[in-house]
């Protein structure tokens, strides 16, 4: 798609712009709008956020810059707190952001859309305020179009959000030539367009290669493609760039090194350039809720446990403007204190997600339901009754986007039934959401490892003591050589990990309804395989764990890691 071609865009007008342009009022320069966007920028991470916003707003209808900040503010609102109103206030803002950046784009007319047919747009021809418009426009476009997901569940919605997310990245590709070819000798404002360009093609080359690759097969055919490393590439470069959207590659590089990567594949992030980055921004903004936030999570993934549970509390009491940032803390705060086994800290905050948050009820039920089984044995019969309460509420919760239910919300569930079919008892619950959140990379912190560790091993042996002629009798014994090899893995001892979870996966068979545990298993297996140096074994389970099995909980977040590590395997073995 040519960004010149108004006509391929039609869709666009029909769902986010008014039907006629508002006249412009007033004027706004652009060096003007970009000086008062950079100080909006630094107000917002020194948690000036009331600040921030006020800068934006007045000229909200008159500069494209002013326009989609105002815009972002309340989209992170609509994003943070789900609420009904947020959301269509953040749609309408993003529609009008998308109007007003109209009026700046590059005019097209009918003779040069048809001639863009037979010969290549000539980008040079951008002035500079026309190259902003582009890239302000593709930005609005793509919060608009993500906006759609929690704002109309349905699946036409769904299938129209994708279209639109494609307009966004062919958008972005354009902006990319307009970045290569147009003159910007002597224009102090390159290296702003150029972070925007940077971030925008670096996180969708990064975000596409990261997908299964039947995935990608599917977005190549409809015109998306990925590739890691220049994405990577993209963003390191973007965060060298000075400039209004340095901010946001830095944001893109800690994101993607601190938190996805670590949930959805086997590898550790660039913890080294992580730390670099974050102590060179708390030293600008020391009290951002973001980067204490980020340094935080650094410490969480490097097993210190006390450090990051200080950076955690230091992050939430830095402001009290947006308390649903306070949630995000909450959430890690719960993890620390259950790889503490400090249990009743972890209900506490768990608590005040269920009280407070809504980004998903049934998950953080289930997930102080399965705190509380942890002191089953020392609750008293109020508190008891309390899991049996939250158990029951898990289903009523849950979520539904384009028809379909949220994986980790559907295991939520199905676990909540059988603890109730299970006579009012699950095994260790806390301890497989933490194998299924990718938490077990913390044991390398050997003394948190080895709690956990003791903890698995005594819930086997009470199961062994216990009545083998449960139901649930394999599944269980079959969780705890899973979540036992695992642990075992990350903490150095192969070969005692390779017996577990070959045992795990000889019980196939005999598995009443936990079958997702088979396949886990046999990519930890491949996992110690590869580190024990048998590269083709390793691939080949990984092979049978991606071809073999299918219909399990969570088959989805088992495919990101396959992918990963097949891509990283193969690639290392082609090297040497």
């Amino acid at each position: 798609m040519d960004i010149r071609d108004r006509d391929s865009d039609s869709d666009d007008q029909e769902d986010f712009q008014d039907a006629e342009d508002a006249p412009i009022t007033a004027s706004v320069s652009l060096n003007q709008a970009l000086e008062e966007s950079h100080k909006a920028i630094d107000y917002f991470f020194n948690n000036q956020f009331r600040e921030a916003k006020s800068l934006m707003t007045p000229y909200a209808n008159i500069s494209m810059y002013h326009s989609l900040g105002h815009s972002v503010f309340l989209y992170m609102e609509a994003v943070l707190t789900f609420e009904r109103e947020a959301i269509k206030r953040a749609s309408v803002a993003l529609k009008s952001s998308m109007s007003v950046c109209n009026r700046f784009r590059k005019k097209t007319t009918f003779g040069e859309s048809l001639g863009k047919v037979v010969r290549r747009s000539n980008y040079e021809l951008y002035t500079q305020t026309e190259a902003h418009a582009e890239l302000c426009h593709a930005e609005a476009m793509l919060l608009k179009s993500t906006l759609t997901f929690i704002e109309d569940e349905t699946l036409a919605s769904f299938i129209k959000a994708g279209i639109k997310i494609r307009s966004c990245f062919n958008s972005y590709k354009d902006c990319h030539q307009i970045l290569l070819n147009r003159n910007w000798e002597k224009d102090p404002t390159k290296e702003h367009f150029e972070g925007g360009v940077r971030v925008g093609i670096g996180v969708f080359n990064l975000m596409i290669s990261m997908l299964p690759s039947r995935v990608i097969r599917l977005l190549e055919f409809i015109g998306f493609s990925g590739n890691k490393q220049k994405g990577l590439n993209e963003l390191t470069i973007g965060c060298e760039t000075e400039g209004l959207r340095q901010i946001l590659c830095i944001m893109a590089v800690l994101a993607y090194n601190l938190v996805v990567l670590p949930v959805l594949s086997h590898r550790e992030g660039d913890t080294k350039l992580c730390r670099d980055i974050i102590d060179k921004r708390l030293l600008k903004h020391p009290k951002s809720v973001w980067f204490l936030f980020f340094k935080g999570r650094l410490e969480f993934l490097q097993g210190n446990m006390d450090e990051c549970k200080n950076w955690y509390v230091k992050s939430w009491k830095s402001q009290d403007v947006w308390p649903q940032f306070h949630h995000i803390c909450y959430w890690e705060l719960v993890w620390v204190h259950s790889l503490n086994m400090e249990w009743k800290q972890a209900v506490y905050y768990s608590s005040q997600l269920v009280e407070h948050s809504r980004w998903s009820r049934t998950m953080y039920s289930y997930q102080k339901a399965a705190l509380l089984c942890m002191m089953k044995d020392t609750l008293t019969s109020s508190e008891k009754e309390e899991i049996d309460k939250l158990m029951r509420d898990v289903p009523k919760y849950k979520q539904r986007i384009a028809g379909k239910s949220i994986p980790m919300e559907k295991f939520a569930v199905k676990k909540a039934e059988r603890y109730f079919s299970q006579n009012r008892n699950l095994l260790i619950p806390v301890v497989e959401l933490m194998f299924l959140w990718n938490m077990f990379k913390i044991f390398k912190n050997f003394s948190v490892g080895a709690k956990i560790l003791k903890l698995i091993e005594k819930a086997a042996t009470n199961l062994d003591s216990g009545d083998k002629s449960c139901r649930y009798y394999n599944d269980n014994k079959a969780l705890l050589l899973l979540l036992q090899g695992a642990c075992l893995r990350q903490m150095g001892s192969p070969l005692q990990a390779l017996n577990c979870l070959e045992t795990a996966i000889s019980m196939n068979k005999s598995i009443i309804e936990d079958s997702y545990i088979v396949p886990y298993a046999i990519v930890e297996l491949a996992l110690v395989e590869w580190y024990n140096g048998n590269c083709q074994k390793a691939i080949l389970a990984l092979e049978d764990a991606k071809k073999n099995y299918t219909g399990y909980s969570l088959e989805s977040r088992l495919h990101f890691r396959i992918h990963t590590a097949l891509t990283d395997f193969k690639s290392e073995m082609k090297r040497s």
